[in-house]
């Protein structure tokens, strides 16, 4: 999909480079869209045509984290505790 999106140019002047600027606004859209929770990790990946460590390093690089949820304490309680059980076997 092709997408065109007009901006002033006086805008358009502020931010150098010309030609990166549809680079720009699609890193900026994958951040903001991560930050949100509506994709995941892997479809910034995706988005910008990079690796899972790559996406993870230009995540981390932007200050990019999801809020830390109720849901995601579950998850991680219930591992730590078959972690344990685990343990406790051997």
């Amino acid at each position: 999909m092709e997408i065109t999106v007009h901006m002033p140019d006086d805008v358009i002047e502020q931010f150098g480079d010309i030609d990166a600027i549809p680079r720009q606004l699609l890193e900026a859209f994958a951040i903001e869209r991560y930050r949100s929770g509506s994709i995941t990790r892997h479809q910034v990946s995706q988005l910008l045509g990079l690796d899972y460590w790559q996406a993870d390093a230009f995540l981390d690089q932007h200050n990019a984290k999801q809020p830390y949820t109720l849901a995601d304490l579950d998850v991680d309680c219930d591992s730590l505790s078959k972690l344990e059980e685990k343990r406790s076997k051997r």
